[in-house]
C-alpha cells in the first residue's frame, strides 16, 4: 500500500471488534478497536485517524449521536454498522453523519470495498487540482454558481470553492447538463451509477438532500432542485454553458 491508514473500530462485541480489525490489517491499515464512546473520544483526542468504524446500536449509548458529535469536530469519514431493519436509522445517519452503512451481516469483502471507496474518496478530495492550460474547461452557470465539469470543482457566487463528494459532484452535473428534465429516482441512479460507485452506497433521495443544503439559500424551500411529487427530481434553475 502507498499509504498506511490507521482506522478506529467502535464496537461493544469483542468478536466483532477482533474479525473487522483481523481483516484490515491483514491488507495493511493499522486498526484501534474500542468498545464504547468514552473509549472513542479517548482514542480519538489521542490519535489521528483516516477512518472510523462505528456501531449505531452500542449498549446504553447512541451511535448517531456519537458520529453527529463527531463530524463537527472532524471531517473524517464515518462507516456506520447496524442489523437488519433499521432503515429510518440508515437514512437518519447517512443524512446527519455518515459517509456509508453497512447492514449487518455483511462479508469481509464487502466491508473491504466499502473502506476503500471511502479512503479513496477522502484521498482524491484532498488532492489539490492542477491548472491544464491546454484544455478548455467545460462549464456550467446556475444562479451565481459555476460547475467546472474539467476542472471538477463547484465555485460558489462569492468565488469560495464548495466541497462535493464524487457522488454529490456525478448527480449535479447530471441534473445541470438536464434543466427542466424530471428524472425518477431510478433514471438518476442508472445515469449516474456508471460515473461514480459511490451512487451505490447511498440513495438519491440523501445525495439531494446534501445538494440542496450546499447549493440552496434555503434548503427547505429549494429554488434550484425541485420535488416533482409522483415523479422524481428536476432542476429548475436556467443554466449557461462556457
Amino acid at each position: 500500500m502507498e499509504h498506511v491508514y490507521r482506522i478506529l473500530v467502535v464496537d461493544d462485541e469483542e468478536d466483532v471488534r477482533e474479525w473487522l480489525a483481523s481483516l484490515l490489517q491483514e491488507v495493511g491499515y493499522v486498526v484501534d478497536g474500542v468498545a464504547d464512546g468514552k473509549a472513542m473520544r479517548a482514542a480519538l483526542a489521542e490519535r489521528a485517524y483516516a477512518l472510523l468504524v462505528l456501531d449505531l446500536r452500542l449498549r446504553g449509548e447512541d451511535g448517531l449521536q456519537l458520529a453527529r458529535e463527531w463530524r463537527q469536530k472532524s471531517a473524517i469519514p464515518i462507516i456506520m454498522m447496524s442489523g437488519k431493519g433499521d432503515e429510518t436509522d440508515r437514512v437518519l445517519g447517512l443524512e446527519m453523519a455518515a459517509d456509508d452503512y453497512l447492514t449487518k451481516p455483511f462479508s469481509g469483502r464487502e466491508f473491504l470495498a466499502r473502506i476503500r471507496a471511502a479512503l479513496r474518496r477522502t484521498t482524491e478530495l484532498s488532492r489539490p487540482a492542477l491548472p491544464r492550460q491546454d484544455e478548455a474547461h467545460e462549464c456550467y452557470h446556475f444562479a451565481g454558481w459555476t460547475l467546472d465539469l474539467t476542472g471538477r470543482t463547484l465555485q460558489q457566487p462569492d468565488g469560495q470553492g464548495c466541497a462535493l463528494t464524487q457522488g454529490e459532484f456525478a448527480l449535479l452535473a447530471t441534473l445541470v447538463r438536464h434543466p427542466g428534465r424530471v428524472w425518477s429516482r431510478e433514471q438518476l441512479l442508472e445515469h449516474t451509477r456508471g460515473l461514480d460507485t459511490e451512487v451505490f452506497d447511498r440513495t438519491i433521495d440523501v445525495l439531494i438532500l446534501r445538494l440542496r443544503r450546499k447549493i440552496e439559500p434555503n434548503p427547505r424551500c429549494p429554488q434550484l432542485i425541485c420535488t416533482e411529487r409522483g415523479a422524481g427530481y428536476l432542476f429548475k434553475a436556467g443554466v449557461s454553458r462556457s
